[in-house]
């Protein structure tokens, strides 16, 4: 029997080469982006966006093709979506995870989050799933563990999401030292003060700029951005806590250099002494 060109071939050939040509754009527009586009994170966002818009014009071009043959069957096609629904729920619910990241764009490529028990910087955002850099875990410390993570996008929906890096892009963190009751604690304290301070200045006015940006959207208001240390007597000598803003990406980098600041300034007093649990045997 010889190969007859129906119309619905005609369609599908049709439909393919659409598909072809469109796709071979997208990569060929990706590649010039790659190429003029030094910026990592604009260069992603700007291929996601080209890769979207390319699909979208896909799947229009071809609906319209198609769409005299699928009225016809408007009645097995929401008979079979309502079974895909209930067969593959979080598949569907992976597709509504990244709408919201479409609109709502709790978090970008770039990014630092935890989504559910795995924080990470994003590193892709795809229809399904979500990829991170993991960080922590088994490494101390916000480092990187080298793992790729791919979180499905459906736990966008189940759980809190957290955004180190959106909007305000600093931490609060702390660095606590333990001195003897004999000590002069004071003069510890104007120490970590002095350190902790000097980090501050450096960042102020960008953080000020920051704080005021998220104002007008949240309703937040941080009355002292300005380092503090909180006094505390615990069973075997004095606790004292400094407690400062930090870039988030940054914390460990910020708080190794604070810690070996303040230890070597505290190893020049005399009258500033570490303090560590004892125990005293009476016989």
């Amino acid at each position: 029997m010889p190969f007859e060109l129906t119309p619905n071939v005609i369609k599908a050939i049709v439909s393919a080469l659409i598909a072809i040509i469109v796709y071979s754009l997208v990569v060929i527009i990706e590649k010039i982006i790659t190429k003029n586009v030094g910026n990592l994170k604009r260069r992603h966002t700007a291929k996601k966006a080209i890769l979207y818009i390319g699909t979208l014009i896909v799947v229009i071009a071809i609906g319209v093709l198609w769409a005299k043959d699928l009225k016809t069957f408007t009645v097995v096609i929401s008979v079979m979506g309502a079974g895909l629904v209930v067969a593959l729920g979080d598949v569907f619910l992976s597709i509504a995870g990244w709408f919201l990241l479409l609109i709502r764009r709790p978090f970008e490529a770039g990014d630092r989050v935890q989504i559910g028990e795995v924080k990470g910087d994003v590193i892709d955002i795809r229809l399904f799933q979500t990829s991170l850099l993991e960080i922590g875990n088994w490494v101390k410390e916000d480092q990187s563990t080298g793992r790729v993570v791919h979180i499905p996008n459906s736990a966008l929906l189940k759980g809190p999401v957290f955004n180190y890096t959106r909007g305000f892009e600093f931490l609060w963190d702390e660095i606590k030292m333990i001195v003897t009751f004999e000590s002069n604690w004071r003069r510890a304290e104007e120490i970590m003060l002095c350190h902790a301070r000097k980090e501050a200045e450096r960042v102020s006015e960008e953080m000020a700029r920051l704080i005021k940006k998220m104002a007008e959207r949240y309703f937040i208001f941080y009355e002292k951005l300005t380092p503090i240390v909180y006094i505390k007597v615990i069973d075997h000598g004095i606790e004292l806590s400094l407690r400062y803003l930090t870039e988030a990406k940054k914390r460990r980098h910020y708080y190794d250099s604070l810690s070996r600041l303040i230890l070597d300034d505290f190893g020049k007093e005399n009258d500033v002494n570490f303090a560590y649990p004892t125990y005293r045997l009476v016989k």
